[in-house]
């Protein structure tokens, strides 16, 4: 089984070529701006005028070390995501199938970014950070679901990261930027460090930022470095909650702010005091990227998921999916 994915959720059009076991192709290509953030209509215009260059691309890529294998399945991300940028990878997905004579499938991008650390490391049962742009959450699988167990109240980390980036006059997108100050900090500043049960809320924090960061009496360094050191450790303490909670020994991040290494390097650090391990794929899988959507319509597929109809699901939730392939 082979499969060719297309992920067009937010800034990034990835297309992905992928087999059971491993990833063949996964190009990408993203819409970034120097002020402001993600607008929609230009995001989709962005995905809309690359999206079947890159699927050539991909497919000449795949054609040329395949040795004679073929796509059997095209698979799109149907939600969560941005209205117009889920159309156009939905609307190319649909056109790829009808090429190449194959099913279409839609699957869920959340759940892509949680089942794609099963394809490149040995993990088995984790508590998952999903750590993302509008995703913040704290999952782990039970009964034929992924459940939440915590998440954020209000907006993303990787979409806060970017909010403050934005006002610093960082442009979109802001986090490898705000990664690259906080290396250069050394002060901490006190932050608001909002932990509400599991879940988190970031609002505070952000507001806070703005007005230190007005008043001129902080270094821009600092403030990445502090906004890091308590937001992350936010997120590990929840993590770390969740799993003395359900039992488990396995942590896995996923998601384009799992990225970050001071990130992983606090996960690791929490799992290792706790006797735990530390699970992180590869960087091009942690972004938004294809690969992971073919991996997951892969699994879906496999496990007797016919072809449906296509179509959209922008406000589709992770816990909203009946895990049926595990």
């Amino acid at each position: 089984m082979i499969a060719l994915g297309i992920e067009s959720t937010a800034h990034t059009f990835g297309v992905g070529i992928v087999s059971k076991k491993n990833v063949l192709v996964n190009l990408r290509d993203s819409y970034t701006t120097e002020k402001g953030g993600i607008i929609p209509t230009e995001a989709a215009e962005h995905h809309k005028k690359i999206a079947m260059d890159l699927v050539r691309e991909a497919i000449e890529i795949f054609e040329k070390e395949s040795k004679g294998k073929k796509i059997d399945l095209v698979v799109y991300s149907r939600g969560p995501g941005i209205g117009p940028c889920l159309h156009v990878g939905k609307n190319t997905a649909r056109e790829v199938g009808k090429n190449l004579g194959v099913p279409v499938i839609g699957i869920n991008h959340c759940v892509a970014h949680l089942s794609v650390g099963s394809l490149v490391t040995p993990v088995k049962d984790p508590v998952l950070l999903y750590a993302s742009g509008a995703n913040t959450q704290i999952i782990a699988y039970e009964g034929k679901k992924y459940r939440v167990f915590g998440e954020t109240l209000d907006q993303g980390i990787g979409n806060f990261i970017d909010s403050f980036a934005r006002h610093m006059g960082l442009g979109f997108p802001g986090g490898p930027k705000i990664e690259v100050l906080a290396k250069k900090g050394r002060k901490y500043i006190e932050l608001p460090y909002s932990v509400k049960g599991m879940d988190i809320s970031l609002s505070g924090m952000l507001t806070n930022l703005k007005n230190k960061f007005d008043s001129k009496e902080f270094s821009e360094k600092d403030l990445a470095y502090s906004l890091q050191e308590t937001a992350f450790a936010m997120l590990v303490e929840v993590a770390e909650r969740a799993m003395a909670h359900c039992g488990k020994k396995e942590l896995l991040i996923g998601g384009g702010v799992g990225c970050n290494s001071r990130l992983q390097e606090m996960c690791a650090i929490m799992c290792k005091e706790r006797g735990a391990k530390f699970y992180a794929p590869p960087k091009g899988l942690l972004v938004d990227n294809g690969a992971m959507i073919a991996y997951q319509g892969i699994l879906e597929h496999c496990a007797g998921r016919k072809e449906s109809k296509v179509e959209v699901r922008p406000y589709e939730r992770t816990d909203d999916i009946l895990v049926d392939w595990k």
